[in-house]
C-alpha cells in the first residue's frame, strides 16, 4: 500500500512584474514514486497542465535558490509575504509561478514524514524485482 499526500492551493502565474493571475493547483506526492512531486495547474484550457520534478529540488528551493534547466526554485518575499517561486520551461512555453511558502512547506513536511529523506530507495521495490528476475533467469 502506498501513501498519497495532496494539497490544493492557489498559485500566482506571473504575467509581468506588475500583473499576476491566480491559478488553482494541486500538489501531489506518492510514496510509490518517492523521488518526485507532481503539480497540476488548472488553467483555462481543456486539460490541466502537469509538471513532475524532484522532491529534493522543491525542498531545497524553500530555503535557497536551486535548479537549472527546466525547473528552478527559490524563496522570496512578495507583497510582504513569503513565497516560493518556480520558473518552469518547456518546449510549449515558460511560466513563472509564486506559491505561498507556508502552504508548500507544510505539505512538504507531510511528504517527508511519509517517506523520510534517504529512505526513498527502499520504497521502489527494486530488490524484490531483482530477486524475481534472477529466480526466473536462473531457476533451481
Amino acid at each position: 500500500m502506498h501513501t498519497v499526500v495532496e494539497r490544493e492551493l492557489e498559485i500566482e502565474l506571473v504575467l509581468s512584474p506588475e500583473h499576476s493571475i491566480p491559478v488553482p493547483a494541486r500538489l501531489r506526492y506518492r510514496s510509490d514514486d518517492p523521488y518526485a512531486v507532481h503539480i497540476t495547474f488548472h488553467v483555462d484550457s481543456a486539460r490541466p497542465v502537469n509538471w513532475t520534478f524532484a522532491r529534493e529540488l522543491l525542498v531545497e528551493g524553500v530555503f535557497r535558490a536551486c535548479g537549472d534547466g527546466d525547473v528552478r526554485v527559490w524563496p522570496t518575499k512578495a507583497g510582504g509575504r513569503s513565497v516560493v517561486v518556480m520558473a518552469l520551461s518547456s518546449p510549449d512555453g515558460d511560466a513563472l509561478l509564486k506559491a505561498p511558502a507556508a502552504q508548500v512547506s507544510a505539505w512538504l513536511e507531510r511528504t517527508l514524514r511519509a517517506v523520510p529523506p534517504g529512505s526513498e530507495g527502499g520504497r521502489l521495490g527494486i530488490d524484490g524485482g531483482l530477486v524475481e528476475l534472477l529466480r526466473t533467469a536462473f531457476p533451481g
